[in-house]
């Protein structure tokens, strides 16, 4: 896997197009997850702490020793602005290719800020989700419905 770049196989000397920079084909889930954190302008060490898990727990995803839970992957898709499935298969819009356009620091922050909220929103639905799911199941028990 190369982080630095193309993904493996890719002509690292011609820009790639959009259509097979993450190639499904070619591209692992540690490879889209690196390039997503790329693409939305984040460290390592910046996506582990947004994330709440170790640096080592964040590598050893994008270097596919290990995957995310199923919470996790929702926030990760939530903070890079990607779908789901996308970062799961490869399948659909991601990421575009890199270009050499610079945002100006302020509209970098307004970005982060909004993916962060996005996360957070999803994390809390999942949890009133469960809240549901945990008053219903109390409220059977009760003998009310």
């Amino acid at each position: 896997m190369n982080k630095n770049g193309p993904p493996a196989g890719k002509d690292s000397m011609n820009a790639p197009s959009s259509e097979d920079w993450f190639d499904p084909e070619a591209t692992t889930f540690g490879d889209r997850l690196a390039g997503a954190r790329d693409a939305a302008g984040m460290s390592q060490k910046d996506l582990a702490r947004r994330l709440g898990v170790k640096l080592k727990t964040l590598k050893g995803w994008e270097n596919d020793l290990s995957e995310p839970r199923a919470n996790r992957l929702s926030m990760l898709a939530g903070m890079l602005n990607v779908p789901l499935g996308w970062l799961l298969t490869g399948m659909g819009d991601g990421p575009d290719a890199p270009s050499d356009a610079v945002l100006p620091d302020d509209a970098t922050k307004m970005l982060t800020e909004l993916r962060d909220l996005r996360a957070h929103i999803v994390n809390t639905s999942e949890r009133l989700g469960r809240l549901e799911k945990s008053l219903r199941s109390h409220l059977e028990a009760c003998g009310i419905e």
